[in-house]
């Protein structure tokens, strides 16, 4: 969600990444659903490990937004800004579809939110 977001949000002011440290073999179905409803389209994107970036790019910001990453990801990427913004994770919702996908709107938001609240305090050149 995040890294749609962030490259809607922030145009090309960025080079998006995302990973996860234990990503699952879709995006959650309705993640895909709550993502369509702004207009995001995800579908047919792929969850990819961090591996897959490790050794490969260097990142100046790394944004970790669940608390297991930042468990488990003390300092990789050797970024000079990393940001941990804890969201829940949309996947733990529990409840009937109309409940979970409510819960996967309301991520959405905040993530949104934050996205846009830190956008405006960095530089164009960024």
């Amino acid at each position: 969600m995040a890294e749609a977001i962030l490259r809607h949000l922030g145009g090309d002011r960025f080079e998006v990444h995302s990973a996860g440290t234990k990503p699952k073999a879709e995006i959650f179905p309705p993640v895909v659903e709550a993502m369509r409803e702004i207009g995001l389209e995800m579908s047919g994107q792929k969850p990819k490990g961090v591996e897959a970036f490790l050794g490969r790019v260097h990142f100046d910001k790394v944004v970790i937004v669940c608390d297991g990453a930042e468990r488990n990801c003390p300092s990789i990427f050797g970024a000079s800004q990393r940001l941990f913004w804890p969201f829940d994770d949309p996947a733990a919702a529990t409840g009937s579809d109309e409940e979970v996908l409510a819960e996967c709107r309301r991520i959405r938001n905040e993530i949104s939110d934050r996205i846009a609240g830190w956008l405006k305090d960095q530089p164009r050149d960024s």
